[in-house]
């Protein structure tokens, strides 16, 4: 399910956040991720935002497929970069055997903690075998909301394995470190990448 007040921010700040996330190359994990996918994946890009890292993938030879429950953040993506962005919320993903990745980059987190099972099943069915996926959530426990309304669903890295193994992934390699969000507040992340057990 959908937080409304959650969607609103990004809805409102789609410009703003672009600005604030754009970087001229690949980061650490999206070249992580990337480096694992073969010659002209094509790849779920859940979450995207204004579709920044899409567009990173689509330079590298990548065929990315953004969508995101704002439609702020998809009007945006596709104005600025033409990117085929489309809304789409979590529940709605029900594609099976059509990516080679799925990408999932600070999405998740926004959702509720007895519907990660449930998504993260959904996005295993949407990859092909052998499929890698990127999961980064912000650590710690228990859920709450930021000081800019966003509703967080905090993770350990152990319950992050546990997901991963429960939805059918082997995990293959995970990165730890902090970073400033929108709302100013330095806070500890994880990011794990997953290959589907054929």
């Amino acid at each position: 399910m959908v937080d409304k007040r959650t969607i609103a921010f990004y809805d409102a700040k789609a410009d703003e956040y672009a600005n604030a996330f754009f970087e001229p190359k690949p980061d650490a994990q999206l070249q992580a991720f990337m480096d694992l996918l073969p010659k002209g994946a094509d790849v779920l890009d859940v979450g995207c935002g204004p579709a920044l890292a899409s567009v990173k993938m689509r330079e590298a030879g990548f065929h990315p497929d953004p969508v995101d429950a704002s439609l702020g953040m998809v009007e945006l993506a596709n104005s600025k970069n033409a990117i085929n962005a489309r809304q789409m919320t979590f529940d709605q993903i029900d594609m099976v055997d059509r990516y080679d990745g799925v990408w999932a980059n600070f999405s998740l987190l926004h959702a509720p903690r007895d519907a990660l099972p449930r998504h993260l099943a959904a996005l295993a069915h949407a990859l092909r075998s052998d499929g890698i996926i990127h999961v980064a959530m912000k650590t710690g426990t228990g859920e709450a909301r930021d000081r800019i309304d966003r509703r967080y669903t905090y993770v350990t890295e152990d319950e992050l394995r546990d997901l991963f193994k429960d939805a059918g992934f082997d995990v293959i390699g995970s990165d730890r470190g902090e970073s400033r969000g929108c709302d100013g507040v330095i806070a500890p992340w994880i990011a794990m990448r997953g290959r589907k057990i054929a």
